[in-house]
């Protein structure tokens, strides 16, 4: 097993935060059988008022990540174990399945086995939904409607094609869209 430990921002990991970051992937990893993962990468970044941490788990048929900021650096690397561990519990049963449709050994530890038949987690439920108009406009104008309604995203039509589309606020501040195109199936 490798760790891929990078420093973004003019950050360099030191040995402390390596071997903190280790200690706690480990209790991660420990989750899956011994030869199903061969690297993890974790980038680690500083900015004025936060510390982010990017973790990457190329684990068997999923790809677990998790994205978290925090003023503490440490508190941050504990969310994202957290974060990663509660992602493992939820997709549990759909990587087990392709693991016994491909023949090949279990995925998950005898240990987690044991121990994720007493906690099981389930999914969130609906909890509220919204109906609204949608109507044609410009990205530009989509933006201008997204920041008056105080959301992160907005969901509009494109004015020349009428395609569905999404314009959302980034991570960093700034916009991106989704284009979203209906797909046309042949019925038969």
């Amino acid at each position: 097993m490798r760790y891929e430990i990078i420093g973004k921002n003019g950050f360099q990991p030191t040995e402390s935060i390596n071997a903190y970051i280790e200690k706690r992937l480990n209790k991660i990893i420990s989750l899956f059988d011994a030869r199903s993962i061969d690297n993890v990468r974790v980038v680690l970044s500083v900015y004025k008022t936060f510390s982010k941490v990017e973790v990457t788990i190329p684990a068997p048929y999923v790809l677990l990540r998790s994205e978290v900021k925090d003023p503490d650096m440490y508190a941050a690397i504990d969310k994202s174990v957290d974060k990663l561990s509660q992602q493992i519990r939820k997709h549990k049963t759909k990587i087990r399945h392709h693991f016994e449709k491909g023949g090949k050994n279990p995925a998950f530890s005898k240990e987690f086995d044991a121990e994720a038949m007493d906690k099981e987690v389930k999914a969130s439920s609906l909890v509220k939904q919204k109906k609204f108009a949608i109507k044609p406009m410009s990205v530009d104008d989509a933006i201008a409607q997204m920041e008056l309604s105080g959301h992160d995203f907005f969901i509009f039509l494109d004015l020349e094609t009428f395609d569905p589309q999404i314009v959302y606020r980034r991570e960093d501040g700034d916009y991106a869209v989704i284009h979203a195109t209906p797909e046309v199936t042949k019925l038969k």
